[in-house]
This record gives C-alpha cells, sequence and structure tokens, in this order.
C-alpha cells in the first residue's frame, strides 16, 4: 500500500517510524504494566485507558482530564476496531482471493462474516485455535518465500536500494508535480503503513501485553521492542524487496508497470509470488493473507470489547460483538481507498490521547527502567518497581521473589548435575 502510493522512497520512512515507534512502543508496555488492575473475574485488565485515568489522572490538577483522554480514547479505539481491525484487514482478504482464483468479494465476504461471528459471537474458539497453530507455519513460509525471491533477483537489490533513498528525498514527485511533493508523499504513506503494521503509539497492542502474567514492566517493555523490529524492519522490509525486485514497479519512477498498474495495493505480493512460482504463488498468498489478516480481525475484536466494556460495561459488548461481525460484509463490498481512509483517521485519532499519556508519564518510565538496571544489570539489592498500586506491587514482590527462588534451585540442580556428570 505504502510503495503503491507513495512509491519506493515510502520504504525508508517505514522504517524511520519504526525505529522511534520501538521506543513508543516499550514505554505503553511497561506503563501498562504498571498501571494495570485485577477485573472481577480475576483477570489482569489494562491498556491505555487504565495509565490516562490513573497515571495521568493522579497528576495534580489533572483527574478531570486524564478521566477525560481515557474515555476518548476508548472510544477512538472502539472505531479504530472497525478500520485498521477490520473493513481493511476484510478488504485484503477478498482482494487477494479474488486477484487469485477469482471468487467473488462478497462470496468471500460472506465466507468471513460466517468465521468471525462463529468466534467473537458464538464463542467456537476451536477456529481461532486453529488459526493460532497454522499462522506461524505460514509465517515462515511466506518469508522463505520472500527471500527465494529476492534471491533469485539478487542482481536488481542494489538498484532497490538506491531507488528507495532517492525516493525517500527526492526534490521532485514521482509524477513529476512540484517540488518537495514526492517526498511529503513518500513520508506521510511510509509513516501511515508503518504505524499500521506495528500499532507503536496506538495504545491497542498494549491491552494485550497488560494481559499477561509478566511480574517484571521492563521485560514486557522489551517484547514491545522486538514487536515492532519484526513486524516493520523484518517482515515490512523483505515483503518491500519482494515486490521491488519483482518488477512490479519502475526503479527510476516509482510508479507500477503493467499489469500490477491494473490491481489493487493490496494484491501486490499475490502479483510478485505469481510472476516467481506461477499459480501456485499467488494462491498461497491470497491463503497466508486470509489467515493473517483473520487472526488480526480476532485480535481487534477483543481490542474493541475491552474498549467497550470500559465505556458501557460488560453487558454492550454483546451488542459491540453484533456490529464488528456486520462490518465485516461492509469492510468485502467497500472501495480498498475507503477502507484505509477510514483505518487512518480513527488511528491517528486514537494516538492523540495516548500519545499525551506516553509523554506525561515518561518520567515514570525511566524511573522503572533504571530500577531494573540496578537490580539486574549491576546486581543492586533494591525494592523492585512492578505496579503503581501498593496492594498489587506487595503479590507481585511476592511472587517475583518465588520465581527468583525457583530459577535459583534449578540453576543449582543443573550444576549440580554437570558436576556429576
Amino acid at each position: 500500500g505504502a510503495i503503491a502510493v507513495g512509491g519506493p522512497g515510502a520504504v525508508f520512512w517505514m522504517w524511520l517510524i519504526a525505529f522511534f515507534g520501538m521506543m513508543t512502543n516499550y514505554s505503553e508496555n511497561v506503563l501498562g504494566i504498571l498501571y494495570r488492575r485485577k477485573n472481577s473475574k480475576g483477570e489482569w485488565a489494562g491498556g491505555a485507558m487504565y495509565y490516562l485515568r490513573d497515571g495521568l489522572g493522579s497528576k495534580k490538577g489533572c483527574k478531570t482530564l486524564g478521566a477525560a483522554l481515557a474515555v476518548l480514547f476508548s472510544c477512538f479505539c472502539l472505531l479504530a476496531s472497525f478500520g485498521i481491525g477490520n473493513m481493511s484487514q476484510v478488504n485484503s482478504m477478498v482482494s487477494n482471493v479474488y486477484t487469485a482464483f477469482g471468487i467473488p468479494k462478497l462470496a468471500t465476504g460472506i465466507f468471513l462474516f460466517a468465521a468471525v461471528a462463529l468466534v467473537v459471537l458464538g464463542g467456537l474458539k476451536r477456529i481461532a485455535a486453529i488459526t493460532e497453530k497454522i499462522v506461524p507455519f505460514m509465517v515462515v513460509l511466506y518469508l522463505l518465500g520472500t527471500l527465494v525471491i529476492i534471491g533469485m533477483n539478487i542482481a536488481t537489490i542494489p538498484a532497490v536500494l538506491v531507488s528507495i533513498f532517492k525516493g525517500a528525498f527526492a526534490m521532485k514527485s514521482v509524477g513529476g508535480g512540484i517540488v518537495g511533493s514526492g517526498i511529503a508523499l513518500a513520508m506521510k504513506m511510509g509513516m501511515k503503513r508503518g504505524v499500521f503494521s506495528n500499532e507503536a503509539g496506538l495504545g491497542s497492542s498494549v491491552m494485550v501485553h497488560s494481559s499477561s502474567n509478566v511480574k517484571e514492566p521492563v521485560r514486557q517493555g522489551m517484547w514491545g521492542i522486538f514487536e515492532v523490529f519484526a513486524d516493520t524492519i523484518i517482515v515490512c522490509t523483505l515483503t518491500a524487496l519482494t515486490i521491488l525486485s519483482s518488477g512490479a514497479v519502475d526503479l527510476t519512477t516509482g510508479q507500477l508497470t503493467g499489469e500490477a498498474a491494473a490491481i489493487e495495493s493490496s494484491s501486490l505480493v499475490s502479483y510478485a509470488f505469481g510472476n516467481h512460482f506461477g499459480f501456485l504463488g499467488a494462491a498461497f498468498v491470497a491463503v497466508a493473507i486470509l489467515l493473517f489478516a483473520y487472526s488480526t480481525v480476532l485480535g481487534w475484536s477483543h481490542y474493541g470489547a475491552t474498549a467497550c466494556e470500559y465505556l458501557f460495561g460488560t453487558g454492550a459488548t454483546k451488542i459491540y460483538r453484533m456490529v464488528f461481525a456486520v462490518i465485516v460484509l461492509a469492510g468485502s463490498v467497500m472501495k480498498a481507498q475507503l477502507a484505509w481512509d477510514i483505518s487512518d483517521t480513527f488511528n491517528g485519532l486514537m494516538m492523540l490521547p495516548n500519545l499525551i499519556g506516553v509523554v506525561t508519564l515518561s518520567p515514570i518510565v525511566m524511573r522503572c527502567t533504571k530500577n531494573y538496571v540496578a537490580r539486574n544489570l549491576h546486581g543492586k539489592e533494591i525494592e523492585p518497581m512492578l505496579s503503581m498500586f501498593p496492594d498489587i506491587q506487595k503479590v507481585q514482590e511476592e511472587a517475583l521473589r518465588e520465581e527468583l527462588r525457583e530459577e535459583a534451585l534449578y540453576t543449582m540442580d543443573t550444576d549440580k548435575n554437570i558436576v556429576n556428570e
């Protein structure tokens, strides 16, 4: 999507937004763990709405502001779940299936509507469990496929890299427009699609990270860094090199060529795989994206339901899930650009309250990080910083001690076995 609209230069700006996104995602996850609470079911509940309300809201004169931003974030998250987490994903799925198999988009949309509804409404977790098992396997196959295509076109890679950097800083747009417009377009598309790929700054993935049983906020924060690196620096870069080296883009002008110009941007990878592996390549990408996007839709239904629960209570989530399933049908028949525009709009709205909270609470992130480094790297005997709430801090501290005790016993046993052997 970024390459189709912003040219090869958009890839550079995706890298840049990912670099800063690693820091943002780290901070979000640390705050998510520090400010999470246990819900009525005894499960961890956390997210941007919690550190906005309890973190920003605890500062002098900011109680109302924190509560208001938490509500705003929840509203935008709920709406964003229909865009980034539903319509744009479904649109990509139906487009790729249509390109590969010629199946009408509405037919695929009806199938997806049923598949999503069975899980989010019927609680049929078996489908989700199967997807969970298949997706990692498909990811490995997908990455191997991109590496093979890049290897087959290795001679073009220097030209591809030149086109990325020239496109990022060109003083004239791809189509010969006004000075600087090419940079602006590449920057805008690279940053928008970079955020779309890794969600850094949105505050969305924090809801899942906060549900983990990890004791150390910093450890979960570091998973956030890895998440962004894997999403954008690894997967998106391999995807970009695959598209740019496959002949789908004229590297001198940055414009789509031949058949590639006639298909939707979400089908470019399918086109690249089809060029190198024939029908089976295009079919594989269609099935892979179907699974990737389907798992994303299920994940975002959880984000939206969490925001809905925060705003209206547990009972309202049933209505939300019904609406969410119906939106799947809408996403299958709407124009791709409209689906992307809706996603970009609500992503930006979500970011505003979240980043206000992250920036304001950054001293707490720094304090927590220094605490972790002092204990784990410098061996200082100081109280760990695990939660901002005394009752949770006490419980987590005891759990951490038990965890460390078990680790020490395991290490001693292992060392004893090695000596005996």
